[in-house]
């Protein structure tokens, strides 16, 4: 297959009137650690794939022959909302992470030097993932209710440099107080804390250090104490740089489950990978995808 590269809603909807691909090479531009010399590294590698920029409008399934082979060339967002547009279907994902912090492919022990990645995506092996469902909607890295959510909400919102947004989610952390929980579902049992986060991934937001937990396993991690106050989460900033650190300082009660539903007293708000999704009560799952990330062999 001849090389075709298309960019923009108007190319996007001249590919939907081509014959439906079974490579496609979706990349971001704006990715933090893309550059011009590995776009077109990238672009020499998967010669033979349709080639598209990144377009959170463009619609997947007019592009895709059944079996086809998806190789994502991103950061975290990109990564993620293909990840969940395919979350149901069979196909092949390729990971090239180009993002600036990478939590789910580091997670996955995907390297982030673009040669080591593409040898993967080349040679790997695909392989169904676990990822987390909160009140129905898909994250990859975690699931937070209480304090630790509203943190990386706001971290969320300053490295977007949305002001406005980041002062709304700064309120809600000095806002935040202990809330009483109840766990139904494979864990039982009760108490009051600042935070409850479900981990998928070994870090989430700015690399903030929460897990040992891979989406390869085929559970999510449930850590009480994760959190449990302002101190807790500066520290866990300051690890960010040096991962391992976090195992010095424990994680506090940490349990594996599949599935958990929380209500909490008074209501607090719950979000998954940055995104605020209302107030308890939540219901989490971890699911083994359809999809198949190709991993290294």
């Amino acid at each position: 297959m001849s090389t075709a590269t298309l960019t923009g809603r108007s190319s996007l909807k001249r590919a939907t009137r081509a014959k439906q691909t079974t490579s496609l090479l979706i990349m971001s531009s704006k990715a933090g650690s893309m550059t011009p010399e590995i776009e077109a590294k990238l672009r020499k590698a998967f010669a033979g794939s349709l080639i598209v920029e990144f377009d959170p409008k463009m619609d997947l399934e007019k592009l895709l022959s059944p079996t086809a082979t998806i190789i994502v060339a991103g950061g975290d967002g990109t990564i993620g909302w293909v990840v969940r547009k395919l979350a149901d279907t069979k196909h092949p994902l390729g990971i090239l992470s180009m993002g600036t912090f990478n939590n789910f492919a580091k997670s996955l022990h995907l390297p982030t030097t673009v040669d080591a990645a593409i040898r993967v995506v080349k040679t790997g092996k695909p392989h169904p993932i676990t990822l987390g469902r909160l009140n129905g909607k898909i994250f990859l890295e975690a699931a937070a209710i209480g304090l630790f959510g509203e943190t990386i909400a706001a971290g969320e919102s300053a490295k977007d440099k949305a002001f406005g947004a980041f002062a709304e989610d700064i309120k809600h952390v000095a806002e935040a107080r202990p809330f009483t929980y109840e766990l139904t579902g494979d864990i039982r049992g009760s108490g009051t804390c600042m935070s409850l986060v479900f981990t998928n991934t070994t870090s989430i937001g700015s690399q903030m250090p929460v897990s040992d937990k891979t989406p390869k396993d085929p559970y999510l991690e449930l850590s009480v104490h994760a959190g449990a106050s302002r101190t807790d989460i500066v520290k866990r900033v300051l690890a960010r740089a040096i991962l391992s650190k976090h195992k010095e300082g424990g994680l506090g009660q940490v349990f594996k489950f599949r599935k958990l539903e929380v209500t909490t007293k008074p209501k607090v708000r719950i979000y998954a990978d940055n995104a605020q999704m209302g107030r308890t009560p939540a219901t989490i799952t971890a699911e083994l995808s359809a999809l198949q990330v190709i991993l290294p062999s």
